[in-house]
């Protein structure tokens, strides 16, 4: 990816449920809550249920940025009778360097069904409670200054097996993207800190529609063959699933 303008910087995160799992037990996300692998769309029976939340990984290509800024000038143009924060989400914008992942994992649990699962008072609360009032770059910049929140991310990201670099300004050449539900609970959301705002992706046929249902699925096929440019991309999904505890 090109290299962007930050102030700070972490050592990304690897796509792994059992670490994202960790992670977001640590931020104050109850027990219920946990990631899980999603292994083949093409086997509806075998999928994670109920899916409150998907988080995509994937390589970025050369052209990765460019094809962005112009996807964003068509949204932009499409939508200017829409506001594009009309919708009753959570979304941050990206200001610090390598942490997409932690981004992503943010929407994913601070949005839709996932959001009642995070305990009072514990540091995620206090964030999204202390974000309410405020504009998007006020609360990125709440949350880059929380020194409690580096803390637990900085445990996370060197609980991974994969080679990282130890210096967090080294570029990654993957990306993370979240999906979830808006307000609503009928149209698909994509959430990425790196674009301007959230994408909508698709209407749902009900409220009750999994996230891996037939609507979500399709989504993510159509995302494969578009950013894998019908190549062979490693692609890597994750569920946030509520389980009995």
């Amino acid at each position: 990816m090109t290299a962007r303008p930050y102030t700070k910087h972490f050592i990304p995160l690897e796509s792994n449920p059992e670490i994202f799992t960790q992670f977001i037990h640590a931020l104050g996300v109850s027990p219920v809550l946990r990631f899980e692998d999603v292994l083949a769309l093409d086997e509806p029976s075998l999928l994670p249920h109920p899916a409150l939340a998907l988080i995509l990984t994937y390589p970025t290509p050369i052209d990765y940025e460019e094809r962005r800024a112009a996807e964003e000038a068509a949204a932009q143009k499409e939508e200017r009778s829409r506001d594009r924060q009309d919708v009753d989400v959570v979304w941050f914008k990206q200001t610090i360097n390598n942490a997409c992942g932690f981004y992503a994992i943010l929407h994913a649990i601070s949005n839709g069904e996932g959001r009642h699962f995070i305990r009072p008072n514990s540091v995620l609360a206090n964030l999204l409670e202390g974000c309410q009032t405020l504009a998007p770059e006020e609360c990125a910049e709440r949350l880059e200054a929380s020194q409690e929140i580096e803390r637990i991310y900085s445990q996370a990201a060197r609980m991974g097996e994969s080679e990282i670099s130890e210096n967090p300004e080294d570029e990654v050449d993957f990306h993370f993207v979240c999906f979830v539900k808006d307000g609503s609970g009928r149209e698909i959301l994509e959430l990425d800190g790196d674009r301007m705002g959230p994408v909508r992706r698709g209407q749902l046929a009900a409220s009750d529609e999994d996230l891996l249902g037939e609507t979500g699925r399709r989504i993510m096929k159509q995302y494969f063959k578009s950013e894998g440019d019908g190549g062979n991309v490693a692609f890597n999904l994750m569920a946030l699933i509520a389980v009995e505890s």
